[in-house]
């Protein structure tokens, strides 16, 4: 184990991560946005059991008008409810989609309730798109957008509304979580304990498969590719850092399932 190999997967996380804001706070929204409440927030399936306990607080900071939940069954949905039936057992009974799930603990847990869910999207692209309809057809203001999703994720999330929305939208991102490994023992470990977190190895395997889809040239997903987000140059450090660790983890590079791209 290279004693840079945290620091790369560190790297890529941060990147991926992306955090517009410091604090899930009116404070923070106003000093950052000259906003103090925004129109929508909304936490992405694909996200950790964590990320329910990020909304709780959006909810009971009063950050946004409206609260929206958007999730399916897609490709970390098994790891997930496996997880969240461990953490409440009988919770997912009955229950077939992310955002039914995290709507049920949300309740559970803070007695708390969002406006609206979507239940039928299966990866990135149609939860914007989805998510998206939703807001036309239910008419709800959405010129300010807070997303929530894996950190993993975050930054793709962020490309994609990016390509569906005008850029009068102002779009904020505050990730589920910031996880940051260290070296223990000769091996990975994380240095604080996060709710519901993925195991080690499938967490450089989400990161790990983020680069090449984001990555704007024939086999990505940008404007040169498959045109499904918007372009973003990603920095010298970055590509780095990916190519040590795909090259320390080339088992755990990870392909789109066709079993969940959009119909």
């Amino acid at each position: 184990m290279t004693h840079s190999i945290d620091q790369s997967i560190n790297c890529l996380g941060t990147f991926c991560g992306k955090q517009d804001i410091e604090h899930l706070t009116k404070e923070a929204l106003n000093d950052t946005y000259g906003i103090k409440k925004v129109d929508v927030m909304v936490l992405f399936g694909g996200s950790i059991l964590a990320g329910v306990e990020v909304m709780a607080d959006a909810i009971q900071n009063q950050i946004a008008q409206q609260y929206i939940i958007v999730g399916g069954y897609g490709h970390t949905s098994e790891t997930l409810f496996t997880k969240a039936e461990n953490a409440f057992p009988g919770i997912s009974t009955g229950i077939e989609s992310e955002a039914e799930l995290f709507s049920a603990i949300l309740s559970a847990e803070y007695r708390l309730a969002p406006d609206y869910l979507e239940t039928k999207s299966t990866n990135c692209g149609n939860n914007v798109t989805y998510l998206l309809d939703l807001i036309h057809r239910e008419q709800i203001p959405a010129k300010s957008i807070l997303i929530i999703q894996d950190a993993a994720m975050q930054l793709r999330m962020d490309l994609t509304l990016k390509k569906h929305v005008s850029k009068d939208v102002t779009v904020i991102n505050y990730p589920a979580y910031h996880a940051e490994i260290i070296l223990r023992n000769n091996g990975l470990a994380y240095r604080e304990d996060i709710k519901g977190m993925w195991e080690i190895k499938r967490y450089i395997s989400l990161l790990l498969g983020e680069i090449p889809r984001i990555r704007d040239d024939e086999h990505g997903y940008g404007p040169k590719g498959r045109n499904f987000l918007t372009h973003i140059d990603i920095p010298v450090n970055v590509m780095h850092a990916f190519d040590e660790v795909s090259t320390h983890y080339p088992e755990l590079i990870r392909k789109a399932n066709p079993k969940f791209a959009s119909q």
